[in-house]
Order: C-alpha cells, then sequence, then structure tokens
C-alpha cells in the first residue's frame, strides 16, 4: 500500500459515524453498572454470602436429620 492510500483510508475511517450511537450507549450503561457492581462487591458480597451459607447449612443439617430418621422442630 503507499502512503497515499494508507492516508485515505484512515480519512475514510476517522468520517465514518457508524455505529457511535451504540458506542456512546454502552459507555454510559458502563458508567452506570460499574459503580453499582463495585458496590455490591464491596457491600452487599459478605450479606449475599451469609445468606447463602446460612441456607446450606440448614439444607445440610435437615438432610441428615432425614437420613437420621431426626425430626425437625418446627
Amino acid at each position: 500500500m503507499s502512503s497515499n492510500s494508507i492516508r485515505r483510508f484512515w480519512g475514510r475511517l476517522h468520517r465514518d459515524e457508524r455505529g457511535a450511537v451504540s458506542l456512546e450507549t454502552i459507555l454510559i450503561v458502563a458508567a452506570i453498572v460499574i459503580p453499582i457492581l463495585i458496590f455490591l462487591l464491596k457491600y452487599g458480597w459478605p450479606t449475599i454470602k451469609n445468606y447463602f451459607n446460612t441456607g446450606l447449612q440448614n439444607l445440610e443439617n435437615e438432610s441428615n436429620n432425614v437420613i437420621n430418621g431426626g425430626s425437625t422442630s418446627n
């Protein structure tokens, strides 16, 4: 490729605005979602983790009661 054709290619590429709206939309959504994810991971994750761990422990205890023939106290 000659330098003139490379220059024309970069000129066309620079003027081409197709996809600009979708790129702007993606950037706006990312600007909204990323802080929410950071907040959830920093503050919400311990609560979510404890909730699931408690649920798994309860499930394990109940399955042990069923296997051992014990009854639950509800």
